[in-house]
């Protein structure tokens, strides 16, 4: 016990020096969206002539109206909005050749296409995507919601089935904070500041990367980087996605809705101790929603905003040590 004490001491320590060392989190954010950016512009580049290509509707009354778009230049949204005001504003995801799309990454040759809304007749993916942007919703604003002086680590993605209950964002607050319990107050701030990335209606701009370019973007978080590789390793085409929403860039687990203006209700419902992790005291935020157009009863959501405060199990993934030879500590995410 008294072992696991001095260790402790000692990593807290070692992390508050090497924080002097590193760089502010607004400067990893300006680095990481100055990374996405320029790969970003690479990949338009690739398109410098003007190339056409056919796309087939099969939306439900829209089946073999067929577009003629732009190569690497027109998106799903593109699409969209050459047909009515229906699809731009209810459309969360979209299928290009069967295969789940964001609204906002250019197509690439001749395909089909199908957008998706949350009131379809089988709207499971739409509704996977949804919940996976509610997590990612929810890293953004915990990233930004201490002061600059405090360091906040966005540890693995994962994708939470909406049967648990919630969704969920593992982190590692900075040292400091090791002693603090968030009150409902503090909860209520997170929701607040949620709220207000929704309000602001950014969208989730998608950007399928190599691992090179990945690594740089998070070149300043040793679990992320771990996280890169990981999902290189298990990925067909050994890329990995990446999305940006305002300065915000995260790793995605898969795609992502069109805009944070798609959620309504939003609350984060838990903060839970998971207890001493390979990068320090890992937490769990936890949180619910329900997108736009589909208010739950003030009765009702506050069952299951209850529910969702409750902690969410999920299986340990594969931990990655770091390298004996430095310290864990805590990085800005």
């Amino acid at each position: 016990m008294v072992t696991r004490t001095v260790c402790q001491v000692l990593r807290r320590r070692f992390s508050s020096a090497a924080a002097a060392l590193r760089a502010s989190p607004a400067d990893v954010r300006s680095q990481r969206n100055a990374v996405f950016s320029r790969e970003q512009a690479r990949q338009r580049a690739l398109y410098p002539r003007i190339e056409k290509i056919e796309v087939s509707m099969q939306c439900p009354g829209l089946e073999g109206t067929l577009l003629v778009m732009n190569r690497g230049m027109s998106t799903p949204l593109s699409c969209a909005r050459h047909l009515t005001e229906h699809f731009v504003d209810k459309s969360a995801l979209a299928l290009v050749d069967g295969v789940p799309w964001s609204l906002h990454q250019p197509l690439t040759h001749s395909c089909s296409l199908t957008l998706l809304t949350f009131k379809d007749n089988d709207p499971t993916i739409a509704n996977q995507a949804y919940w996976r942007s509610c997590s990612a919703l929810l890293g953004q604003v915990l990233e930004t919601a201490f002061k600059e002086d405090f360091t906040v680590e966005l540890l693995s993605t994962m994708d939470v089935e909406a049967t648990a209950g919630a969704f969920c964002c593992d982190v590692v607050l900075d040292p400091q904070l090791d002693s603090w319990t968030p009150s409902e107050e503090s909860l209520r701030s997170l929701t607040r500041g949620a709220q207000q990335l929704i309000h602001q209606d950014l969208a989730w701009e998608p950007l399928v990367v190599v691992p090179s370019v990945a690594l740089e973007v998070f070149s300043h978080s040793r679990c992320k980087q771990e996280e890169v590789k990981q999902k290189a390793s298990q990925s067909p085409t050994g890329t990995v996605m990446l999305h940006r929403c305002g300065d915000h860039v995260l790793l995605s687990a898969g795609p992502l809705v069109g805009r944070t203006g798609l959620c309504s209700q939003y609350d984060v419902t838990a903060l839970h101790s998971l207890g001493e992790g390979p990068w320090g005291l890992q937490r769990r935020a936890q949180g619910l929603s329900l997108p736009l157009q589909m208010e739950a009863h003030h009765t009702v959501w506050r069952k299951l905003k209850q529910r969702a405060g409750r902690l969410v199990e999920m299986p340990k993934p594969e931990e990655v040590t770091p390298p004996a030879s430095e310290q864990p500590a805590t990085t800005s995410a």
